[in-house]
């Protein structure tokens, strides 16, 4: 897949999650955060908890759960700290960290509390 293709592919598998947190009443705040040290795909809000999530698309999900590094993990929970800086009761805001993983024939699978630190 070239290069493009995998970006659109990504913006869309985003989309996808994206769409099924909001039906779940969990409204999407901030897509592709941008933080000093990474990005989190999207952070929703699920109540008072700040829910941190990281989309992953692949041929299947476990190629896609696959794609998620130790060092991929650090960059989220750093960039996730640096977020929560911005809320009112900072790092003691309840918040989670979940994985959606989507396949190639555009299935979901949302696993909440997959990332625990």
């Amino acid at each position: 897949m070239s290069g493009l293709a995998s970006y659109l592919s990504g913006h869309a598998a985003e989309d996808t999650i994206a769409t099924d947190y909001d039906r779940r009443g969990q409204m999407v705040e901030a897509r592709r955060w941008r933080g000093q040290y990474g990005e989190v795909d999207l952070i929703a809000r699920d109540g008072d908890t700040v829910v941190f999530v990281e989309v992953k698309k692949s041929r299947d999900f476990l190629r896609a759960a696959q794609r998620i590094t130790p060092a991929q993990l650090e960059r989220i929970h750093a960039t996730a700290c640096e977020y929560l800086e911005n809320e009112p009761r900072g790092q003691l805001t309840p918040c989670r960290f979940d994985v959606a993983l989507v396949d190639a024939q555009g299935a979901t699978q949302i696993i909440e509390n997959a990332l625990a630190y």
